[in-house]
Order: C-alpha cells, then structure tokens, then sequence
C-alpha cells in the first residue's frame, strides 16, 4: 500500500513538473488544446494541462536579419545582372506567423526575388547603379505590404551589392577613366587660363606703377628746377643788381651761345647800342666774346645798286631820287654790318 502510494506522488509530481513551463523573454508560445488553437504563451511562468494542451511552436520576437543570395536580374536597357539584398524583419502577430503560411522566411525570400525583379525591370542601368535608396524603399513598401497576413514586419531592405556582367565593367571603367582625363585637362586648361591672366594683371600693374614713379620723378625734378630758378630771382631781386652788371650778364650769355656750333651769331641791336655806350668798339666785344680766330671782315664796299622803284615815275625831281639813294646806301650799311658778325671756330 505504502509502495503504491509512493509511486503515485512520483508520477504527480512528474507530471506536475512536465506541466509548468516557463516562456522566457522576447519569446511566444502557440499552444493547440486538442488539435485546436487555444492560446499564446507570453513570458514568465504557465501551466499545461497534460495530454490535453500541447506547445506546437515557438516564436521569437526578435528583429531578424535574412541576407538572401544574389538574384539574377535584367534591367529596362537589357542588362543582366545579381542583386544582393538584406531584409530586416520582426514577428509582429505570432498567430498568424504560426498559420498563415507553412515556410514564412522562405516566403519572404521568394518575395523579395520576385519584387526585386519588377522593380529593376522598370530601370536603366545608370538608374539602378545609382538609385538604391529607390530601390531600398520601394522594395520595403512592397514587402511590408505583402507580409502583413503572415504576421510579419519589415523594418527595412538593404541593397547590400549590385554586380554588372564583365564586359558592363570594362566598359564603365573606360568611361570613368576618359572623364577623369576630361576633368583633369579642363582642370589644367583652366589653371593655364588663370596663370596667364594673373601674368597680364602684374605686367600692367608693374608698367603702371613704372609710369607713375616715372611721371612723380619727372615732376619732381621740374617742380626743383622751377624752384631754384624761383630762389635765383628771388636773390637776383634782393641783391637789386645795377644796369651794368646787367648788360656784362647779356655779354656773358651772349659768349655761351658763340661757344656753340653755329657760325653765324645775331646780336640784338640793345646790347650793341649799350656795347657801344660803355665800351666804346667792336674790339673790346670781339674780346668779351674770345674770338681768337675772327675771320677778317670783308671791307670792300659794295656796288650800291638802285634798284627803280616802279612807284617812281620818270618825270619826279631830283630831290626825290636822292632820297632813294639814301636808303639803298643804309640798307647796304646794315647788310654789310651783319656780314662782318660771321666768325669762325
């Protein structure tokens, strides 16, 4: 009797223990009561009935990562290429996870091939090489769409790698290599461009800043040479020269231009009329002037020709033709006294 009773609290308290369970976190229990669904499990601690109530799956709620292999693709221009995506995915409602479809990520693998495929189907390849952020949300929108009856959530969708055939390759590295040669001499012919123009702009400032230093030195040079030509008359003025030491400068210039290349020398009447007043003859003018080599003064007078004046008529007086006489004699004087000013050096 007491070996039964042992046997029967063994057998309790084993099916005591096979009956409590304990559903640990981010984690759902389905459980079928009789081949039927009866509840969900959540965390923490419950208890089966034996043989009635029955666990058929076990479901986390974490956030799954499914990265897929490549799927070939073709895209609108004809270009055959793999896309290699990444799906990130939660379990939203375990129920319908459980039984609304038999092989959930494999739906949602397949899923994802088929959408891929309409998607590029749409596109160029320069479109889809450089439009992944419109095939990343697109490709969410549909598939979020088309798991929401299977219990399911996707967060995201990544393009992870999109692989052009060869021959696509090449190609493209051709282009990226002659626009990068494009580029670089645009780049030089540009640099070239402004070298040259910097060039120009420093010549002309250089010429211009030459210019005016030029120009400043020679207005400074006439503005001193005007001042001191003011500073001499100014002493000129105070030192009140007298009327003689006046004519003895006209003299002395006269001197200076006889020093130069002419031969032939014109003196103002003045200077010989005051010459004449303080010096008295032409010797002591020869000798202000130092003509060693005066050449000799032609004396031989000169035939006085009259010439007729057709204003005079035949019949006038004697007295008339007399006075034209005179100034014939006085014009041949004057010509006669400029002749004799000729010297030679």
């Amino acid at each position: 009797m007491v070996i039964a009773l042992i046997i029967i609290a063994v057998v309790l308290i084993i099916i005591i223990a096979l009956s409590i369970r304990i559903v640990p976190q981010t984690t759902v229990y389905i459980i079928e009561r009789l081949g039927k669904f009866h509840t969900s499990w959540d965390a923490g601690i419950h208890i089966k009935v034996p043989i009635i109530d029955k666990v058929v799956s076990k479901v986390s709620l974490k956030e799954r990562v499914l990265d897929f292999p490549p799927q070939g693709v073709i895209t609108k221009d004809n270009v055959a290429m793999s896309i290699d995506s990444v799906v990130y995915m939660c379990v939203l409602d375990p129920k319908l996870f459980t039984y609304g479809v038999e092989n959930p990520l494999a739906g949602v693998e397949n899923l994802c091939a088929t959408t891929l495929r309409n998607i590029i189907g749409t596109m160029d390849l320069d479109t889809t090489l450089s439009g992944r952020d419109q095939i990343n949300a697109q490709l969410e929108a549909e598939l979020d769409a088309a798991t929401d009856k299977w219990g399911i959530k996707v967060n995201r969708v990544e393009v992870k790698t999109i692989q052009p055939p060869q021959d696509i390759l090449d190609v493209m590295s051709k282009q990226m290599r002659a626009e990068r040669e494009r580029r670089q001499t645009v780049l030089e012919a540009e640099a070239h461009k402004e070298s040259a123009v910097e060039a120009k702009v420093l010549a002309a400032q250089a010429e211009r800043d030459a210019q005016i230093a030029l120009a400043e030195g020679k207005a400074r040079s006439i503005e001193l040479v005007y001042e001191a030509e003011a500073q001499g008359l100014e002493r000129l003025n105070k030192a009140q020269p007298t009327d003689q030491i006046l004519r003895m400068k006209s003299i002395e210039a006269m001197k200076d231009i006889a020093n130069g290349n002419s031969t032939k020398v014109f003196i103002p009447s003045s200077i010989m009329d005051s010459v004449g007043d303080n010096i008295g003859n032409m010797s002591v003018m020869a000798e202000a002037f130092d003509l060693k080599n005066q050449q000799e003064i032609n004396k031989k007078p000169k035939e006085v020709k009259i010439d007729k004046d057709p204003c005079i008529k035949p019949d006038s007086s004697k007295t008339t033709k007399e006075v034209h006489v005179t100034q014939a004699i006085q014009q041949d004087e004057v010509e006669e006294e400029y002749d004799n000013m000729d010297f030679k050096y």
